[in-house]
């Protein structure tokens, strides 16, 4: 049986062509990338009826490669620090390692043309494909591209597949409803993208204080630089059950939030953190911080 790797956010664009490919006879695995910073798709469950793979970068050795690439992207950045064309090489190439391995001929995608401005306009798609030494499938925009050999050689009819543009859904949505496909609204955008905490993240990699570790540190709470120590104040209980996980911490009570530290010597000022943003008026005592607020 012929096989395909289709890259799967769990959305919709992804589950079309899960489907449009099993029509054209193609064995499917579909890949999740479980990105660090929220950006890995819609999600998932284990009740799908494809056999999915999932690349975990939160964790070592993929994410140190990845923070390489958040500080030194190739192809620039978006309005935050999103390095939209050099996240999509690294996933192709990825994808490509494993498809590879398993001896599988196409890696698929959902992408559409006009979709999205930093990966997926004409440009973008070009300088993608120029960085890797294999084809990509787009089955929803294909007949809007050069005909790929896959193609060619008539291992994929290219009159079964789409002419999709932009960033409108009526077409994908009258597929699904053709197919009887359920899909998820769209999840969380990339932290990357938001110009508020891109401007943290970009702090704490400059700093080499995000890892494997303290990850999930760097997507929560209030963050402070002071003494050249980082401190991660709770905004609310979900955040100090995180931070309750780390040794160098002060423990939250009620009204008082718990504070990360990453140097011992950071106890004191934790403590004044903590209570600083108490439950009460203390406006007098956070202005004090706002200077090393990230």
């Amino acid at each position: 049986m012929k096989k395909a790797l289709v890259l799967y956010s769990g959305g919709l664009d992804s589950r079309l062509v899960v489907r449009i490919l099993q029509e054209q006879g193609f064995q499917i695995t579909a890949l999740y990338f479980a990105l660090p910073f929220g950006c890995g798709g819609c999600g998932f469950n284990q009740k799908e009826e494809i056999k999915i793979k999932t690349i975990d970068v939160k964790k070592e050795p993929l994410l140190s490669e990845y923070l390489k690439i958040l500080k030194k992207p190739k192809f620039g950045t978006g309005s935050g620090i999103n390095p939209c064309k050099d996240c999509k090489i690294f996933m192709f190439k990825k994808a490509k390692e494993y498809a590879d391995k398993h001896d599988i001929e196409i890696i698929a995608t959902g992408e559409v043309i006009g979709q999205r401005p930093m990966s997926q306009i004409p440009s973008a798609i070009k300088t993608i494909d120029k960085e890797l030494d294999f084809e990509i499938l787009r089955p929803l925009c294909a007949k809007r591209l050069k005909e790929t050999s896959f193609e060619k050689k008539g291992l994929v009819d290219r009159n079964k597949l789409l002419d999709i543009r932009g960033r409108g859904r009526k077409k994908q949505m009258a597929l699904a409803e053709k197919y009887k496909i359920k899909y998820p609204t769209p999840g969380g955008g990339c932290l990357l993208c938001e110009k508020e905490s891109a401007f943290r993240l970009k702090y704490l990699l400059n700093k080499n204080l995000i890892n494997e570790k303290t990850l999930p540190l760097s997507m929560i709470g209030r963050h402070f630089y002071i003494d050249n120590m980082w401190f991660v104040v709770a905004r609310d209980a979900k955040e100090s059950k995180i931070i309750s996980k780390f040794l160098n911490r002060i423990k939250d009570d009620i009204g008082k939030p718990a504070v990360y530290f990453n140097k011992k010597t950071g106890h004191q000022k934790a403590l004044e953190l903590q209570n600083a943003y108490s439950t009460g008026d203390n406006g007098d005592l956070r202005r004090g911080f706002e200077e090393f607020k990230l």
